[in-house]
């Protein structure tokens, strides 16, 4: 079926049309993976569900130190230049073997301690003793993903991030149904193989011509660029989420479990329409940043994106919000104590959207000091309004905290673009 012309003449609105597609396919599925598991293992599930997946996201920068952003953005440099690209990878693959070794030696000898720091109890530890093993595979579908995003490759992306979740939300039922949580964990943890899979299959060829392994040797003149978005990666990727299972456990031992259910499945409906935007990011802006050099391009980049995007999500956040207790009703019943959540996360989330659009140009011109800086400003606002309104406010507080952390992040982060670009012009 041929795309209208007023979608197929917009290169932002091609990857995010065909991005609707496939995360619309991903939400049908998800509306039903979810009710199941709201039904089978309640809030102390998704309260577990939502720890292991914070995990696997640490894992993801953690097993590349952070290489994704990296390739990203000289991929999309360098494309046509093999010897570049030799090295590149060659970098790529020296820093994953390291984040890989490490995480996995940290993984199986610290297993019993992450379980009972993670979960309270020593039940779990097998998991992370078999995670420890599955390290790699997720360190390789990171590199992997990089030459996606950094080609623009967005038709294989859909095709891959479909293939994938479908794949992977068939074995986390069939786990979930024999095994209840243990098997839910096992499903989470494994879905790396799965992708990994998917990858070859699909992508094999084109990996192929632009990662020439028998070339690949122990160069390192491209590590400390690539440094640079470990640091990046670090901050926006490993402390968000252990901030995330911090705030969890903060909830559960101030208030109880259910009510971390309920944040985490909050959290889990706001990822699923960030997801989005997420394709977009690395797909589009990211690479379409890299290439500009001047505050004209960049304003005019910027506001062709926005007035793109904010319509289309200001719209669905809306709906959302307005059929809240429908959604809640179908994917978590019995969650009500979600009802609240949906006014100060929805608020949030759109804030944060205008404000990561912003930020991405710190990863493209590698601005290491701007984005840390930045990023620590926006976690530590989160963390500290969290444990300062949990108290009157119970769980709303931590959104309203969300929703306050993004208004201050925005204004700081067109603050550092403007200073970015006014140091240019001197």
């Amino acid at each position: 079926m041929k795309l209208p012309k007023f979608i197929s003449n917009n290169l932002i609105l091609k990857i995010t049309s065909l991005n609707a597609s496939v995360i619309g396919i991903r939400l049908i599925v998800s509306l039903g993976v979810q009710r199941l598991l709201a039904v089978t293992v309640g809030e102390s599930g998704v309260a577990a569900l939502g720890q292991i997946r914070n995990v696997m996201n640490m894992l993801s920068s953690i097993s590349t130190l952070g290489v994704f952003n990296g390739i990203v953005k000289y991929l999309s440099e360098f494309k046509q230049d093999e010897a570049t690209l030799v090295k590149l990878f060659s970098a790529s693959f020296f820093l994953s073997l390291i984040g890989t070794l490490v995480s996995g030696v940290a993984l199986f000898f610290g297993a019993e301690f992450i379980s009972q720091y993670l979960f309270n109890s020593l039940e779990y530890t097998f998991i992370f003793k078999l995670l420890a093993i599955i390290v790699p595979s997720i360190g390789l579908n990171r590199i992997f993903y990089g030459v996606i995003n950094g080609l623009s490759a967005y038709k294989t992306y859909a095709k891959i991030d479909l293939a994938t979740y479908l794949l992977s939300a068939l074995f986390l039922v069939i786990c979930l149904i024999n095994y209840k949580i243990e098997g839910l964990l096992i499903a989470v943890i494994l879905a790396p193989i799965i992708q990994l899979i998917v990858i070859l299959v699909l992508y094999k060829k084109t990996l192929s011509q632009y990662i020439t392994f028998k070339k690949l040797t122990l160069n390192f003149s491209f590590t400390n660029r690539l440094l640079a978005f470990t640091v990046m990666s670090f901050v926006s990727t490993f402390l968000i989420n252990y901030i995330e299972l911090d705030i969890r456990t903060l909830i559960t031992r101030q208030l109880n479990i259910a009510e971390a259910g309920y944040w985490t499945a909050m959290t889990f409906i706001s990822k699923n329409y960030m997801v989005f935007a997420t394709g977009l990011f690395t797909l589009y802006v990211l690479p379409r940043f890299a290439e500009i050099k001047t505050e004209t391009a960049f304003k005019t980049e910027v506001l062709s994106i926005y007035k793109t995007i904010l319509p289309i999500f200001g719209v669905g956040m809306v709906l959302v919000y307005v059929f809240r207790d429908f959604i809640i009703e179908i994917i978590y019943p019995d969650f009500t104590g979600m009802t609240t959540l949906f006014k100060w996360q929805l608020l949030g989330d759109f804030i944060r959207l205008c404000s990561l659009v912003l930020a991405h140009q710190f990863i493209a011109k590698k601005m290491v000091k701007t984005f840390v800086f930045t990023e620590i400003i926006s976690l530590g606002l989160f963390y500290i309004f969290s444990q300062l309104l949990i108290g009157p406010y119970g769980t709303e507080g931590v959104v309203i905290a969300h929703f306050l952390r993004y208004i201050i992040y925005l204004i700081v982060v067109i603050g550092a673009v403007k200073y970015y670009f006014v140091k240019q012009d001197t």
